[in-house]
């Protein structure tokens, strides 16, 4: 894949996750129409069912901070090798939960899984901070310098 392609690639990939982070957490927060949070914590206790229900309400406002701080990190493209990886580390731990609680039906029908693959291929593939500095600098393929 060319070089121009594959960056496409990595800003459509980041994009999309990001949108659909924003987009859940808006969701429930309100800003898609009403306020839905009490029907996540609902949602989060059915997810997790395997677990006290006492958890739901950490466990959805832990979702929501970390949707929300992966989705922004996304966006703006910070440290988006660790923010893709715990991005595809969370996609996996709630489809896991999911075919869990509700099967495996569930999580392959909100293709969860896909989204996590996705995060790991965009992990992968997003240039090293060391490429991409140099790429700035303008000695594309030079390696670093050593440090004392």
């Amino acid at each position: 894949m060319s070089g121009g392609a594959l960056r496409w690639a990595v800003l459509y990939a980041r994009l999309a996750l990001a949108a659909a982070f924003l987009s859940a957490v808006g969701s429930r927060l309100g800003l898609w129409g009403h306020n839905d949070f009490d029907a996540f914590v609902r949602y989060t206790a059915e997810v997790n069912a395997f677990l006290p229900a006492s958890l739901a309400p950490f466990l959805a406002r832990a979702a929501t901070v970390a949707e929300t701080t992966l989705g922004l990190a996304l966006l703006a493209g910070v440290r988006l090798r660790w923010v893709a990886l715990a991005s595809a580390g969370l996609l996996a731990v709630f489809g896991a939960a999911m075919g869990v609680s509700f099967g495996p039906k569930s999580p392959l029908d909100y293709s969860v899984f896909s989204a996590s693959a996705a995060a790991l291929l965009l992990a992968l593939a997003a240039p090293a901070p060391a490429r991409r500095e140099a790429r700035r600098a303008g000695t594309a393929g030079a390696e670093p310098a050593a440090g004392p």
